[in-house]
């Protein structure tokens, strides 16, 4: 089967749907299907041989975050051409609501179209203006997926209709197999953050004000952080006196990614809001890792409420620091 997956965001920006789209590109092709994936990419990015460049992309704030996206009259015409050029059997579209490379696949799609929503949104101004283009992208629909209840929430209150409720996965045995990082490695005495530094709803500042509360009693604390960003504003919300045990990486590979996540005792997602579903939880267990998540609703359903890690009390940097010293005081705990 000829498959054509259109993604949203820029393939050289690290992110969840766009390694769920890998993940299931990969899978596709490994079980012998023709894949196609068309993304935001500028002309001189390295790309695998199954992702197609729609041109550059640019930073666009959404849903409390700042994406990576294209819209434009060159993305219009690349996707056109692939479309036109790809002879798909399906077109698989992952966030169709969102101004990128979804909703021109749409338009200039005429065979069976499969979308798969991501984002839990509240309706916006935004939204409101955009609902006419919107729903005529929509209407050419013929299945609807939604990767979390919040996600098919926010999708059947805005435009009706209703979802498959599909979660994510991870491809576990690229989880399971990989390795610490150099010089690092689970001992007792490490706790790990991925995400954006600089993006507010990532809760990295409760996080460093809660490792600073951690740190002052345990000596062999230490905080390793991996994500895009500003790393000296980082150490600057740090007390002097601590900076040197805290690590950050910046913005890793995928591999370097899950060697992270083996290199630390206590994965924690300190995200406040804007979450619906949260897959670096996913990975993080897949890899091994204890995770201790902020309480909102997307994490607690991740975590099966408690049951498959330890949730804190959203923004409380006090009940993250006594839920990261319960875990880190506990090993037959995190060997669960």
């Amino acid at each position: 089967m000829k498959v054509g997956i259109v993604c949203p965001y820029s393939w050289d920006m690290p992110g969840g749907v766009k390694q769920h789209i890998d993940d299931l590109a990969q899978a596709l092709i490994a079980q012998g299907h023709d894949v196609s994936v068309i993304a935001p990419a500028a002309d001189d990015d390295e790309l695998p041989p199954y992702v197609t460049g729609a041109g550059r992309a640019v930073p666009v704030p959404y849903n409390g975050s700042v994406a990576r996206m294209s819209f434009g009259f060159l993305s219009a015409a690349r996707v056109r051409r692939w479309v036109r050029t790809g002879g798909f059997d399906v077109l698989h579209i992952h966030e169709p609501l969102i101004p990128s490379l979804g909703v021109l696949a749409c338009w200039a799609a005429k065979g069976p179209i499969v979308a798969t929503f991501h984002a839990s949104f509240s309706r916006s101004r935004a939204i409101a203006v955009a609902e006419p283009l919107l729903r005529s992208a929509l209407e050419k629909l013929s299945g609807r997926i939604a990767v979390s209840d919040a996600a098919r929430k926010s999708l059947v209150e805005q435009f009706g209709g209703d979802t498959v409720l599909i979660p994510n996965g991870v491809t576990v045995a690229r989880y399971t197999e990989a390795e610490p990082l150099p010089g690092w490695g689970p001992d007792g005495a490490t706790i790990g953050f991925l995400g954006r530094m600089d993006e507010e709803r990532k809760g990295l500042p409760i996080l460093l004000e809660a490792f600073t509360e951690l740190a002052a009693g345990r000596p062999e604390l230490k905080l390793l952080i991996a994500g895009p960003g500003d790393a000296q504003d980082v150490y600057d919300k740090v007390p002097k006196p601590l900076r040197e045990r805290v690590t950050v990486l910046g913005m890793v590979s995928e591999a370097d990614k899950i060697r992270a996540y083996h290199s630390v005792d206590v994965f924690c997602a300190p995200n406040t809001r804007g979450e619906s579903f949260g897959i670096v939880l996913a990975e993080a267990m897949a890899s091994g890792a204890t995770v201790l998540a902020s309480d909102i609703p997307a994490f607690r359903k991740v975590l099966g409420e408690g049951q498959a890690g330890a949730l804190f009390a959203n923004g409380d940097a006090a009940s993250l620091a006594r839920e990261a010293a319960a875990l880190l005081d506990a090993p037959e705990r995190r060997a669960k």
